[in-house]
């Protein structure tokens, strides 16, 4: 049973407040954000309380979005209840940011009044809501597919005629009624990296977590059948086909997801909802198909001058048509580290020292697979010596690695039943993104 629920800024601003039950003042708002930004740390706790009073919230597109329950209702039934009503409204508002709520706050105000009742929660389901939501949104600008120029999915320059941009996605629901009747499918493959490389360039740890994001811009959608990999097998006791084989270790599935044809097709059927909705999750371990996408050849020293040398080559091992973008290597430096020069060997580089988080950060807008870039940084640290160099390092990257799968999982087809009578858009897009990927120098 939930009392109240409000959206704040990260700066502590009242975007949206709403009193189920009557049973705490509004004071708590300024009391929650006291209470967040009293505590050390980038993460404080989910759950806090206050005498009788019990603080839930989560934290989504830079926002706070946080219930109050007095009850003694289970914390993970209400930080369901978060996730699903920012998902809600994402679908609905097109974004999920300070702007979106700023603008569509009649809209989530409606959203409150039918989701939850008296404090109750009477359904997420955008199926449903789209029969009382009459509010329409309010979007920043205009869609238009076209608007881009030639700037493609995560930042990556490609043919519009072949690859949907990455805001495409990003338009509310109810806004498909407004396009002259064209209805549009997304699909997303998304994996997030976990790798941890040792100091001799052997790999220790290698885990990937990825998901299949279905976003429908359909006023009524029919059956839809996503085709993976023939090959795609669970666990190492059910390898199959005749092809390199493509394997997790855990998978599931979306409740909505039927799976008469999976086992022997490899065959998803659904019918979406509007809106976003994951329909599989999978996991692989410490068993990746190929080479990981990146090694580090470091070299530290000291010169005669006193200064501290760092020779970074960073070699991107992906195919020669792929590319990465938004490349960022965080390197940790000695205590007392005052001044950086550089030297990099491309112009698009760029790097700079962050003397609060002791760290030069080297950034490459974007890396060609195949290809090898290199960096020289010359530090000047004050008392300089052998202990302080072991403070170098490890260093973590982050990235983006657009129309790739580390995995290798592969929508083969994607089709609907009965066809449609209207035109129908359908975009897959693949893109792999770094949780966390540490190199031990």
């Amino acid at each position: 049973m939930i009392s109240q629920v409000f959206v704040l800024s990260s700066k502590g601003d009242h975007l949206i407040y709403k009193d189920f039950r009557g049973e705490a003042g509004s004071d708590v708002v300024s009391l929650f954000y006291e209470k967040v930004t009293a505590l050390t740390g980038d993460q404080p706790p989910v759950v806090m309380k206050h005498k009788d009073l019990h603080f839930i919230h989560v934290r989504q597109g830079g926002l706070y979005w946080v219930a109050t329950t007095t009850a003694d209702s289970s914390p993970f039934t209400i930080i369901e209840f978060l996730n699903r009503l920012t998902a809600l409204v994402k679908d609905y508002c097109g974004s999920l940011c300070e702007k979106s709520v700023q603008m569509n706050f009649a809209l989530i105000y409606e959203l409150l009044d039918e989701v939850v009742d008296y404090g109750y929660i009477q359904t997420t389901s955008s199926d449903v809501l789209k029969n009382f939501i009459q509010t329409e949104a309010v979007s920043s600008r205009p869609f238009s597919l076209f608007d881009l120029s030639n700037v493609g999915l995560f930042g990556a320059e490609t043919q519009q005629s072949k690859v949907a941009p990455s805001s495409a996605a990003t338009r509310p629901i109810q806004s498909s009624r407004e396009q002259g009747g064209k209805s549009e499918i997304f699909v997303d493959v998304i994996e997030r990296m976990s790798v941890v490389i040792g100091s001799n360039g052997v790999l220790m740890k290698a885990d990937v977590e990825g998901e299949i994001r279905v976003k429908c811009y359909m006023p009524s959608c029919s059956e839809m059948r996503i085709g993976l990999n023939e090959e795609f097998s669970i666990g190492k006791s059910q390898l199959r086909g005749y092809g390199a084989a493509v394997r997790v270790d855990e998978c599931s599935f979306h409740q909505a997801v039927r799976l008469d044809e999976f086992d022997i097709h490899r065959i998803l059927r659904l019918c979406p909802s509007q809106g976003e909705q994951t329909v599989m999750q999978y996991q692989l371990s410490d068993d990746l198909p190929s080479a990981p996408p990146f090694r580090l050849f470091p070299a530290i020293e000291r010169d005669t001058g006193g200064r501290l040398l760092m020779y970074m080559k960073l070699r991107c091992d992906l195919p020669p048509k792929s590319n990465a973008v938004n490349v960022c290597a965080t390197i940790p430096v000695p205590k007392g580290s005052i001044s950086l020069s550089q030297e990099l060997s491309s112009p698009d580089q760029s790097a700079e020292l962050k003397t609060q988080s002791r760290a030069v950060v080297w950034q490459i807008p974007r890396f060609t697979g195949g290809t090898q870039l290199s960096a020289l940084f010359k530090l000047d640290v004050p008392g300089l010596s052998s202990a302080s160099m072991l403070e170098v390092g490890p260093v973590s990257l982050s990235f983006e690695l657009p129309k790739f799968t580390a995995t290798g999982l592969q929508i083969r087809f994607l089709r609907l039943s009965p066809v449609q009578p209207s035109p129908l858009q359908r975009w897959v897009r693949y893109v792999t993104h770094s949780d966390s990927y540490t190199i031990r120098v």
